[in-house]
């Protein structure tokens, strides 16, 4: 096929990070990259499309634009989606769904614009073939995307199928689990550099289910994200199946032995379980290394500095943070509850980290814009991240030696 313009959309915040990714994947540059709000536009060979879903890790779907045009009501739409040539991509034997999105739209129902996309693409087969495919809202072969703005509507054809966050290795977790895109997202903006061969260890002492410890390993084992799932384009009229496989087996060639050791630790011996598992499914059992233990009591897992990266629980999972919190303060012989916000948690655990963390890096994913005061500690980086609909920073904390500043009273909670 010729060249595509394609939607890789994305969390706040990732875009940069994103399009770092795509141009690798794929060499493209200038024009043929662009970064835009919520995601990338790229220019791509549908062979970049199938490469894309196979390797990127922080995409949340690779959609092909079909078609933008002006509307001002639902017949508008109609006709735009009766335009477009659906019998290239996919067959009456196909079930299909639409996905509607809008910011801004002027009009009333979105289930009812919806509707009459589905109408125009179902009319257009009738009227070329004789037959109309039929809808499939739980399990479609084939998702139409369509989204409008004040007064512009795109039609997207996607590519992927189930979300790409999806990869295939995770049935164990926990509540609230951190979904892949995010962790690899998380670990694009530390700038942990897997590839060098001084690599630091990487340390995930939260590590729940072992989502982010698992993404680490598979970045440094070189392993292709989607290597283990499905795709939407598998269905499309455009797949041919050696091609995809010369490409699997391409990357397959390319992963290799990690230049870093990898380590995830959690208070729950359930969850560390749950991580083991996930860990085997994902080909990476041999690489990372897991075990129990309180984060505020767990000590170094190698002797030589290197980077945490953690999650820690908040908001519905501050209760498993609050074991770690709850244990410690019974072993001091208080009788003081972790507060709501984990401040007792993460004031211990920054002493900790002084203690017996100095050279270490620290990545701390939160909603608490106010976490470094909490903790005494002063961060040298943050970055803005979303995890769904909660707003977080991206912390960085460069661990030295020392004891916390004691909070004067009165006053608010100081740097340090």
């Amino acid at each position: 096929m010729n060249q595509l313009p394609l939607f890789l959309p994305c969390a706040a915040g990732v875009e940069g990070f994103l399009a770092d990714e795509v141009h690798h994947i794929t060499g493209l540059v200038g024009h043929d990259l662009l970064v835009g709000r919520g995601g990338v536009m790229a220019m791509a060979s549908w062979r970049q499309a199938m490469e894309l879903n196979l390797r990127s890790r922080l995409a949340q779907r690779v959609l092909v634009q079909l078609s933008q045009t002006p509307y001002r009501n639902e017949r508008d739409l109609y006709e735009a989606a009766s335009a477009v040539a659906w019998e290239v991509w996919f067959t009456t034997k196909n079930t299909f769904k639409v996905d509607i999105t809008a910011q801004h739209s002027p009009l009333t129902s979105l289930n009812f614009a919806a509707l009459k996309v589905k109408d125009a693409v179902a009319d257009r087969f009738r009227q070329k073939t004789g037959v109309r495919p039929d809808v499939n809202t739980q399990w479609p072969d084939v998702r139409l995307y369509v989204h409008l703005t004040t007064d512009i509507a795109t039609l997207y054809i996607d590519t992927s199928g189930e979300p790409l966050f999806k990869r295939g290795w995770r049935t164990d977790k926990g509540d609230a689990p951190l979904k892949e895109t995010l962790a690899a997202a998380m670990i694009a903006a530390s700038g942990w550099n897997a590839d060098a061969a001084t690599a630091l260890p990487f340390y995930d002492p939260c590590c729940g289910s072992g989502t982010l410890v698992i993404e680490a390993a598979q970045i440094a084992c070189n392993m292709a994200a989607g290597s283990q799932r499905h795709f939407g384009f598998e269905k499309l009229l455009p797949y041919q199946a050696h091609v995809w496989q010369a490409l699997k087996a391409q990357a397959q060639a390319a992963e290799r032995v990690p230049n870093a050791p990898i380590f995830g630790s959690d208070v729950s011996h359930r969850m560390v379980d749950f991580a083991e598992r996930n860990a085997e499914r994902a080909g990476v059992a041999q690489v990372v290394q897991l075990r129990g233990g309180d984060a505020l009591q767990r000590m170094p897992p190698t002797a030589t500095p290197g980077m945490m990266l953690l999650n820690p629980p908040y908001g519905e999972r501050i209760e498993a943070a609050g074991v770690a919190g709850v244990q410690a303060l019974a072993q001091t012989g208080r009788e003081t509850p972790q507060t709501e916000d984990g401040g007792e948690f993460f004031l211990q655990l920054a002493s900790h980290w002084k203690k017996n963390f100095s050279g270490w890096q620290a990545w701390v994913l939160t909603p608490d814009l106010k976490l470094p005061g909490r903790m005494r500690l002063k961060e040298s980086r943050r970055v803005p991240m979303w995890n769904g609909p909660i707003e977080c920073r991206l912390f960085k904390f460069d661990l030295v030696a020392g004891r916390l500043k004691p909070r004067q009273p009165g006053a608010s909670e100081p740097s340090a």
